[in-house]
């Protein structure tokens, strides 16, 4: 069998400038015994050598140190480079609950409990018989009251109202203190104050009151007084009080 030599001796020297036209006899050489085993694995003989490369060149058979680095050691360096990376967010999985949620007692008011601080507005309506004869007189009022129903004293505050006669002409205004205290199921109460009667065609007139009430969920009162020029006076009515603010 002919076998043809192709070691690297040869092909380097090819590459290197050697003489090409070398006789057949150096170039083949046909035996029958088996070539010498190379003792190391060498580049392919078609690849220039590194000595024969020029200045400035790549020799394509020789395998970059840092390329191989990488390859051989790039797995191990992903979880460094995965933890400078500041988009990987990292979630760690929450401890399960040794005993279910709690949860903590309603504070809301009881709909029983009525203390507090009020404010009530409503029209108010009373027939009055003063200067001798009945007259009717129709107004609003406005009533400030702080509640405490298990105290003696479950009411204290006051009231800013004003009505209109239907027949005498003119008005009146009032300012009044008042007090509760709860008598079984009622709250009931006293009022105190002074007030100025207005007329069409006369100066107005100092006058003072005092009452009693009672809260229904509307307020009747009776309420007596003395007014300036025209003596006293006696009043039933009724306020309608409507709740528009509470603390």
């Amino acid at each position: 069998m002919a076998k043809f030599d192709i070691s690297p001796v040869n092909a380097d020297a090819e590459s290197c400038g050697g003489s090409s036209f070398l006789n057949a006899e150096e170039r083949m050489e046909a035996n029958v015994a088996p070539g010498p085993a190379a003792t190391r694995l060498r580049n392919h003989s078609t690849r220039m050598p590194t000595h024969c490369k020029g200045l400035g060149t790549l020799v394509r058979g020789g395998a970059s140190p840092l390329l191989l680095a990488v390859v051989l050691h790039g797995p191990a360096l992903w979880p460094a480079v995965a933890a400078a990376d500041p988009t990987t967010a990292t979630t760690v999985d929450e401890v399960p609950r040794a005993a279910p949620p709690e949860v903590p007692p309603a504070t809301f008011r009881p709909s029983w409990d009525l203390d507090g601080l009020y404010v009530w507005l409503g029209p108010t309506g009373a027939a009055s018989h003063i200067d001798g004869g009945w007259d009717s007189t129709f107004g609003g009022q406005l009533a400030m009251l702080r509640v405490r129903e298990r105290s003696a004293l479950g009411a204290i505050g006051g009231s800013l109202g004003a009505a209109r006669w239907t027949e005498r002409g003119g008005g009146r205004v009032w300012l009044d203190a008042a007090i509760g205290t709860r008598l079984g199921s009622r709250m009931v109460g006293a009022t105190a104050g002074g007030l100025v009667e207005l007329g069409d065609l006369n100066h107005p007139r100092l006058g003072g009151s005092v009452g009693v009430w009672t809260f229904v969920g509307v307020t009747p009162f009776v309420r007596v007084g003395v007014v300036q020029e025209l003596g006293g006076f006696a009043e039933l009515g009724l306020h309608v009080a409507l709740p528009v603010w509470r603390r």
